[in-house]
């Protein structure tokens, strides 16, 4: 049998186990900045295999578990926080049940994106059980947090307070077992528009502050269909998702009204222009509203605040990247298909590792992307098992492509 075979047999091997890991994780609710209860279950199951070198977790909460000692590293991330669950009884199955059905793993984070965790570990175990560490580089397996409230906080906090410098990362977010190598950005921007409070009989000697925002929000739809297209990464896109006002009771005008917009970023578009795209919108309505850039700064579930603006920019890879193509060749060499590299409609925490940084990227996930956030939370069983054979055999293949790296 050859080694190709050998990966895709153990990691078919450890299908059970990765199936009661998962439901394990599953099982226990880690909304953003709850996620202690999760990270100490997985480091139970990473010091029960008895392979990985270190295992640590850092001030901002994140968990790593590192196999091989060499020089080089390449670095495999996965985020273990969710979304909540909304309303219990739309959902089919129970979301923290863990329930096995149809060859799929349902719930709450099963497929956005817990399911990227066993495959993760047990590629670990794959790597030391075939003898696959490499004497120059070694693998680490990041466990990150706060990524559904903020995505690539985590990886700000490693990249500017600790020494993982990694020379590449295989995001693990829902590609559905595709490779992809680039999304949109995004921003979050606050338009308030300020009014005069009066008695709600005499609406004549006030200034209603929501009919303003509301001209406002008739010119946020508008701007959305006029927003720059990329082939590859698609329309940029910006909508309104929240509403807000201030009143002094429900027998008064407004005299406040606030707006939350998400705005997806494509290529070609900036922080800049995003928002005088939004201003320029404010005087096609024809009233006064301030722009701001919101700012996330809620504590992680270490108590840690680590404030950030909430822009999180575009990044696209070339197809020949190094990262890529090793992604390519160890799909290709592990199930005989080549695959054309596409892009998530979603943000990962590629915005921070890849916007940011410059740190080059690849995705590789279990899990679709249509199911995240949704009461249909869910991962096929067999994604587990491709997902541990790929990270088990992309470090060897990747340095291979990539070759020696200078210090």
């Amino acid at each position: 049998m050859n080694m190709r075979d050998r990966i895709v047999a153990t990691s078919r091997k450890y299908e059970g186990r990765m199936v009661k890991f998962l439901r394990d994780i599953v099982r226990i609710p880690s909304e953003t900045a709850q996620e202690r209860g999760v990270l100490d279950r997985i480091r139970r199951e990473i010091k029960s295999l008895g392979v990985y070198d270190r295992v640590w977790q850092d001030k901002f909460g994140n968990l790593f578990a590192q196999i091989g000692t060499g020089r080089r590293l390449i670095a495999i991330d996965a985020h273990v926080d969710t979304v909540g669950v909304g309303d219990p009884a739309e959902w089919k199955h129970d979301p923290y049940k863990g329930k096995v059905a149809g060859g799929e793993v349902w719930g709450r984070g099963a497929g956005d994106q817990k399911g990227a965790v066993p495959a993760m570990v047990y590629a670990g175990k794959i790597i030391d059980e075939l003898k696959l560490r490499g004497r120059d580089h070694r693998v680490v397996m990041c466990f990150t947090v706060s990524e559904e409230d903020c995505d690539g906080l985590n990886w700000q906090y490693i990249l500017r307070e600790t020494d993982l410098r990694p020379e590449c990362v295989v995001v693990t977010d829902s590609t559905n077992c595709r490779i992809l190598r680039g999304q949109r950005g995004r921003m979050e921007i606050g338009v308030t528009a300020q009014g005069r409070s009066c008695h709600g009989s005499m609406p004549h000697k006030g200034d209603n502050a929501v009919y303003k925002i509301a001209r406002v929000i008739r010119e946020i739809e508008l701007l959305n269909g006029r927003l720059k297209n990329d082939d590859f990464l698609g329309k940029g896109t910006i909508t309104v998702s929240y509403v807000d006002c201030k009143t002094p009771s429900m027998c008064a005008v407004p005299d406040r009204a606030f707006i939350h917009l998400d705005r997806r970023l494509t290529t070609g578009d900036t922080k800049t222009s995003a928002i005088r795209e939004v201003k320029q919108a404010i005087r096609r309505a024809g009233v006064s509203a301030t722009v701001a850039l919101r700012t996330y700064d809620k504590p992680t579930c270490t108590g840690l605040v680590y404030p950030t603006e909430s822009y999180f920019p575009t990044w696209c890879e070339p197809e020949d990247a190094p990262q890529v193509r090793a992604a390519v060749a160890t799909y290709r060499n592990l199930f005989g298909e080549t695959q054309k590299p596409g892009r998530w409609t979603f943000s990962t925490n590629g915005v921070s590792i890849a916007g940011m940084f410059g740190v080059p990227c690849v995705g590789f996930g279990p899990g679709a992307e249509e199911v995240a956030h949704t009461v249909n939370d869910r991962v096929p069983i067999r994604h587990l098992t491709t997902c541990a054979a790929f990270y088990a055999a992309f470090p060897t293949e990747y340095v291979a492509i990539r070759g020696k790296k200078s210090k």
